[in-house]
């Protein structure tokens, strides 16, 4: 098993559908195609940031955390499903959004405040992370432990969470008689590791 050891809350239903695309398959004339449905996780509606979160969620639970910070977009999936982590497991949670072009209380941003979610709003993508560590030492000042989520939970332990998919995949490809030729995947977060 790749991810070990690692610390680990179970967040998502697991193992997602993998169901095929008949009908897509048929007017592309083949090839058999195959969708992995990882918008049935559960979590908070939801998403494929669910598997990122089950380890980020146990290393912040293993590291004493009392609160959960990341970032985003008003209208954040990634955010969205973080709180809604912080709710399940019981941690506060923090939310530093930019920002958009409709900043009115629908979709994901109501939902952030249904689960609790205090919600930073800041004017750019830019000014998100120096917020998030700014409101992490106001935090610690008062007693607090917070943890830093990276946009998307793209980092080495959010990584973990896809390491664990491909081991899904690979069990459920031979449960189902199935050898996959290819692997397509889209990344739409923009993520990736920051230096602190």
């Amino acid at each position: 098993m790749i991810a070990g050891d690692l610390p680990r809350v179970q967040l998502a239903h697991l193992p997602t559908p993998i169901e095929p695309l008949t009908r897509l398959s048929s007017v592309l004339g083949g090839p058999r195609l195959f969708v992995k449905r990882d918008d049935c996780t559960g979590l908070g509606t939801g998403g494929n940031k669910t598997r990122k979160l089950e380890f980020l969620v146990g290393d912040a639970l293993a590291q004493g955390a009392d609160t959960l910070i990341t970032e985003g977009g008003m209208q954040s999936n990634h955010c969205r499903q973080t709180a809604a982590a912080a709710a399940s497991v019981g941690l506060n949670c923090v939310l530093v959004l930019n920002r958009g072009y409709a900043d009115a209380v629908t979709g994901n941003l109501l939902l952030d405040q249904l689960l609790g979610a205090e919600i930073v709003v800041v004017e750019t993508a830019e000014d998100r992370a120096p917020k998030m560590h700014e409101r992490a030492e106001v935090l610690k000042a008062r007693g607090k432990t917070p943890y830093l989520i990276p946009t998307g939970g793209s980092n080495g332990i959010g990584a973990m969470g896809y390491a664990s998919f491909m081991e899904e995949v690979e069990a459920q490809s031979t449960a189902l008689g199935l050898c996959f030729d290819s692997i397509v995947t889209a990344s739409g977060s923009g993520g990736h590791a920051r230096r602190p």
